[in-house]
């Protein structure tokens, strides 16, 4: 045990220094016991304090661009970096150097897990940050693709709704297309009878004959034919023409809203599928976002790291000795707990049987 009036304990520690120990998770009664220790818990300290600030950037920036708010943003960095920041601190100060190098190595694996995860989260807003201009370029490419897509489908969608009902106006032009055609023959016919034209169907006389007035009949008879079915077929091509229109309409419309949703294609998750397809389309803002993800990643773990590969020192001893101390303490009070109990149980039941003599 080192001793108060020892030469370690006269050491000063700085206000710095103490806010860097403080950041390290370590008990700080302890370490001002342990003078050698304080580089090493002030680095630790360095590293989850700058974590949590970057922690603040990327969760301030991230939920800016859902919200467009900067209020909110700065509220939820801060409060997302206090979060970061306790957690890794929570981290750091669970590994503990007792035991075997395999057992320290079992508990920290998913302490190193948990690291990653969190250099993982913290890193991708940070990239979406650093590749903004070329990300909102991607943006515009997936929104033109999108708005050409959803017009393929609005145009699948129109022949679908809309199909019966041009197909039904189609056949009633082809049955007018049919009239006009008899009626339009019938004229031609006429024409030639008068002229004199000789054909298999004209007797080739000159004049308005027999033949031409038989003609004029079937004619107008044709005209009337025409007429009467274009009279007849009308209202049914109005609610038909009134049907398509209201296709057109309603998926204008419709086509209208979603590109305007489409124009505030901008969000946290659209930038997410911006970066992801750079990094297919470019090998360097790949590499890059590797590089950027996997310093992150570092920072992150290296806390975990250092604790688990530094050797053991004072503050460890001092840590065990203490936390023995209380485990043999509180024994201790349970066994004169429980000896106490049994003392006035026996001393009842004594009671109770020299009562029944």
């Amino acid at each position: 045990m080192i001793h108060t009036n020892s030469p370690m304990s006269r050491h000063k520690m700085n206000w710095f220094q103490k806010f860097m120990l403080i950041c390290s998770g370590g008990n700080l009664h302890i370490l001002r016991k342990t003078p050698s220790e304080w580089n090493k818990f002030s680095g630790i300290g360095g590293v989850i304090l700058f974590t949590a600030v970057f922690a603040s950037l990327s969760g301030g920036y991230a939920l800016y661009t859902i919200f467009d708010n900067l209020w909110y943003a700065i509220g939820f960095g801060i409060l997302w970096g206090l979060m970061i920041f306790n957690l890794d601190r929570y981290i750091v100060s669970s590994i503990k150097k007792t035991g075997t190098w395999g057992n320290q190595l079992i508990m920290a694996i998913p302490r190193l897990i948990l690291a990653t995860f969190l250099g993982i989260i913290i890193s991708k807003p940070l990239e979406l940050k650093i590749f903004e201009k070329e990300v909102n370029k991607q943006l515009n490419t997936i929104i033109q693709r999108n708005k050409t897509q959803l017009q393929a489908e609005m145009n699948a969608r129109i022949m679908q709704q809309s199909g019966p009902f041009e197909q039904e106006k189609k056949q009633i032009n082809t049955k007018i297309q049919e009239y006009q055609k008899a009626f339009d023959s019938a004229a031609t016919e006429l024409e030639k009878e008068i002229l004199g034209t000789k054909t298999h169907l004209t007797s080739g006389k000159t004049g308005y004959g027999t033949n031409a007035k038989r003609k004029e009949i079937l004619k107008q008879q044709r005209r009337t034919d025409l007429e009467n079915y274009q009279k007849q077929i009308a209202p049914r091509l109005h609610y038909l023409d009134k049907e398509i229109s209201k296709v057109y309409n309603n998926i204008e419309t419709e086509r209208a809203k979603t590109e305007t949703a489409e124009d505030r294609f901008n969000g946290f998750a659209a930038r997410l599928q911006a970066l992801d397809e750079l990094g297919k389309n470019s090998s360097v803002i790949a590499a890059a976002s590797m590089f950027i993800m996997g310093l992150f990643i570092c920072l992150e773990i290296s806390p975990v790291l250092v604790k688990l590969i530094s050797s053991v020192g004072p503050y460890d001893h001092l840590l065990d000795k203490t936390e023995n101390d209380f485990r043999l303490y509180a024994k201790e009070k349970m066994e004169k707990g429980n000896t106490a109990t049994d003392f006035r149980i026996s001393k009842f039941r004594k009671d109770i049987e020299s009562n029944s003599d």
